[in-house]
C-alpha cells in the first residue's frame, strides 16, 4: 500500500470509529442548575491549588515584582482574597467579613486570609442555584451585572490569578502545585 492508500484507510477507520460511538452513546439528561454546579465543582480545586500556590512562595519573595511596573505577589493574594469575598457575596447574598489587611503583611496572615475567603465562598455558595441568574447585581454606582455575569466573573478571577500565581512562582524557580510531579 502506498502512503495515501494508508492514509485514506486510517481515515475512514477514525471517522467509523467516530460514528458508531455516536449511535451507541445514550443522551444525557439536561443538568440542574447547570451555571451554579460548575462554580461549585471549580472552586474546591482552585481553593487547593491557590491557597497552595501562596504557600509555596517563600515569604522573602511576598514582595516580587516581575517588573517595577506590576504588583507584588503579595499583592496578587491580597487581591484574590479580596475579590473571593467581594464576588461570593454578590452572588450569595451573604455578608462578607471586614478584612483589614495589606499586601506588606506576613505570608502566613495572607495565606491563612486566602484560605479563610475559600471557607466563605464555600459556606456562601452552598445554597447557589440557577433560579436567579438574571437578577441585577451592583459593583458600586457605575457598574452593574447579573448573578450569572458575577459567577462568570468569579471563576473568570480564580482562572487568572492562579495563572498569575503560576507565573511569578516559575519566575521564582517554583513549579506551580498543578506542575508538580504526581505523589506516589
Amino acid at each position: 500500500m502506498n502512503r495515501m492508500q494508508w492514509v485514506g484507510l486510517l481515515a475512514g477507520l477514525a471517522w467509523a470509529t467516530a460514528a458508531s460511538g455516536q449511535q451507541t452513546a445514550a443522551p444525557t439528561a439536561p443538568a440542574a442548575n447547570p451555571v451554579a454546579t460548575t462554580l461549585k465543582t471549580q472552586l474546591p480545586r482552585f481553593a487547593k491549588n491557590m491557597v497552595a500556590a501562596a504557600d509555596s512562595m517563600p515569604a522573602e519573595k511576598y514582595s516580587f515584582k516581575p517588573t517595577p511596573e506590576m504588583n507584588s505577589f503579595g499583592h496578587l493574594v491580597l487581591h484574590s482574597l479580596q475579590a473571593n469575598y467581594n464576588l461570593c457575596s454578590k452572588v450569595s447574598g451573604a455578608t462578607a467579613p471586614e478584612v483589614t489587611l495589606n499586601d506588606t503583611d506576613p505570608k502566613d496572615k495572607l495565606v491563612a486570609a486566602l484560605k479563610a475567603s475559600f471557607d466563605f465562598c464555600t459556606t456562601a455558595l452552598a445554597s447557589a442555584d440557577d433560579s436567579n441568574l438574571g437578577e441585577s447585581v451592583s459593583f458600586g454606582p457605575n457598574r452593574q451585572s447579573t448573578k450569572a455575569g458575577v459567577m462568570m466573573l468569579l471563576s473568570d478571577e480564580w482562572f487568572d490569578h492562579y495563572g498569575t500565581q503560576a507565573v511569578y512562582l516559575r519566575l521564582s524557580g517554583i513549579l506551580p502545585p498543578t506542575a508538580q510531579p504526581a505523589k506516589q
